[in-house]
């Protein structure tokens, strides 16, 4: 009897954990989404991936702060199946990462990450690699960003 009374807290619990926690409706990822086909849909780049992130704009220099945030970001949700080194867990080990992708591939990987693996032939043939499915980890816009600041310090920036 117990347990069905938690079931709807659980579900409760688990709904609310949704949303990609911008408050202010502009995304500060994104530029030119001028590159339209005819049918009006916006044209595929294999280097952007399936997303809204067009562009990002990425400093010369490492935001610490943000590669923290990135950090628990990483312990939270991916570290369970990525290792930071080239060593491949559950998925492909992280290290070299922002050097084999752009920003904007990473960021929609991580953020439309089943748009990704049925469109995109690199996240494809990461699938085929690794057998294994990446789950969609409902990151904001914001954890997402900083998930890449970590990788680009987990890749040697400063």
């Amino acid at each position: 009897m117990k347990i069905m009374l938690l079931i709807p807290v659980i579900w409760i619990l688990l709904a609310s954990c949704g949303g990609n926690g911008s408050s202010s409706g502009k995304n500060p990822y994104t530029a030119d989404d001028s590159k339209k086909e005819a049918n009006g849909n916006p044209s595929y780049d294999p280097n952007r991936g399936e997303g809204k992130f067009t562009h990002v704009d990425i400093p010369a220099a490492l935001d610490a702060g943000m590669a923290a945030n990135g950090k628990r970001t990483f312990d939270v949700k991916c570290g369970s199946c990525h290792k930071l080194t080239t060593e491949k867990l559950v998925g492909p080990g992280w290290q070299g990462v922002t050097q084999r992708h752009t920003p904007e591939w990473i960021m929609n990987f991580v953020t439309n990450t089943d748009a990704m693996l049925n469109k995109d032939p690199k996240a494809q043939a990461l699938l085929e690699l690794c057998l294994v499915r990446m789950p969609n980890q409902n990151l904001s816009d914001d954890e997402a960003r900083a998930l890449y600041e970590f990788m680009r310090q987990n890749d040697g920036a400063k």
